[in-house]
């Protein structure tokens, strides 16, 4: 019996190394990337599409009609005020002026007669010679006399402005469009498309459109809309080619009324075009620089959304902890600025977060050498790194 009970114990201590032989090594807490919250002075650049336009795009109509008898700009050419760029055919109006001129001069004469008539009929009525009758008579010839000068008076300014107008000239500083009419063409007032485009370029106006919410924001942060344009930073102009224009430009104008279909309201920004750079009709995009002091910065990786709301893992007594925050997006697609829900000092979870669950043991994952000498835009811990 004894023996018995002695071959029972060895087969259970036996047992019982086998099975503490296959037991799985107890996991301890599992590495995640890790930040510790810090403020920061932050500038991010926003952009926004734009076209460009001159100071004033002046289409150069012809006021007389007529054939053109000289062209004396070129495509393309710099401009003064008063230059003259086409001249129609004077023949018809110099003709016309002439005889508008000789029809005030025999307007003169009547009324030189009709006057020397009055006199005398009011001589002859002085003496009882001639009735009241014929005295009215003589000083209403008198009167249409004057009236039929002032006629031709008129006639003549009209005829010497059709002359003038023959001429036709540069209303502005600026550059000269294309060039459609030719010599020889007939051209007048009611032609499909004008002479030509006359544009000041000295200066040139950059419009853009920015959202409803942004420019709220931007009212909110300096007070009303006249303060905003005094505020509001210096832009730059980054130009078709994806070269940044060396002057920088200041935003002049926001327009009072908001476009219904797009919900953005539009802007205008005056840039200095002494080298003539820029030209009217171009494209490009205005860079306009936000401002942000004393701000939370964290890697969009470091949250996740729950029906439209963005959390993070806090790391409360070693386990991750979600937390509810308010962000604001950055236009990198990279990080978020965080408006609510985390200050200076929290720890996060830097990366992974959606694929954490709630109450996770967290150890901080030390960086490697590699990682810390050449971040990369794919390694947020390179992106935490800065922002610690």
């Amino acid at each position: 019996m004894k023996q018995k009970i002695v071959s029972a114990a060895l087969f259970v201590c036996c047992l019982a190394a086998v099975s503490c032989g296959q037991a799985p090594t107890a996991m301890g807490p599992s590495q995640y990337a890790v930040m510790t919250v810090a403020t920061t002075d932050l500038e991010i650049p926003s952009n926004y599409s734009a076209t460009i336009r001159g100071r004033q795009d002046i289409a150069i109509y012809p006021q007389v009609g007529g054939t053109i008898s000289q062209l004396c700009v070129a495509e393309g050419q710099q401009v003064v005020k008063d230059q003259t760029l086409f001249i129609i055919d004077q023949v018809p109006y110099k003709a016309a002026l002439q005889t508008a001129e000789a029809n005030v001069e025999a307007a003169k004469a009547g009324v030189s007669t009709a006057q020397l008539t009055y006199n005398s009929k009011k001589e002859l009525h002085a003496k009882n010679v001639v009735s009241q009758y014929d005295l009215s008579t003589a000083y209403n010839h008198l009167l249409t006399a004057k009236a039929q000068l002032a006629q031709a008076e008129a006639n003549r300014v009209v005829a010497a402005n059709n002359l003038s107008y023959t001429v036709v000239k540069a209303p502005t500083n600026g550059v000269v469009g294309t060039l459609p009419y030719r010599v020889g063409a007939l051209v007048g007032p009611s032609i499909p498309q004008p002479l030509t485009t006359v544009s000041d370029n000295s200066q040139m106006y950059v419009y853009f459109s920015m959202s409803e919410n942004r420019l709220l924001e931007l009212t909110r942060k300096y007070g009303s809309i006249a303060a905003t344009l005094k505020n509001m930073p210096g832009v730059q102009l980054k130009l078709n080619d994806g070269s940044i224009y060396e002057h920088i430009g200041r935003v002049e104008s926001i327009s009072g009324v908001i476009d219904t279909s797009t919900g953005s309201v539009q802007l205008r920004a005056t840039f200095d075009n002494k080298g003539g750079l820029l030209h009217s009709g171009g494209s490009g995009a205005i860079i306009l620089a936000s401002s942000y002091k004393d701000c939370i910065v964290i890697p969009q990786q470091a949250t996740f959304e729950i029906q439209d709301r963005v959390y993070i893992y806090k790391i409360v007594d070693g386990k991750a902890s979600s937390f509810p925050i308010t962000v604001e997006k950055i236009n990198n697609g990279r990080e978020y600025i965080v408006r609510s829900g985390l200050a200076a000092g929290d720890e996060i979870i830097a990366e992974g977060a959606a694929m954490l669950r709630e109450g996770t043991p967290v150890v901080a994952k030390q960086a490697a050498p590699a990682a810390q000498a050449a971040p990369t835009a794919t390694q947020p811990e390179g992106t935490t790194t800065e922002n610690k």
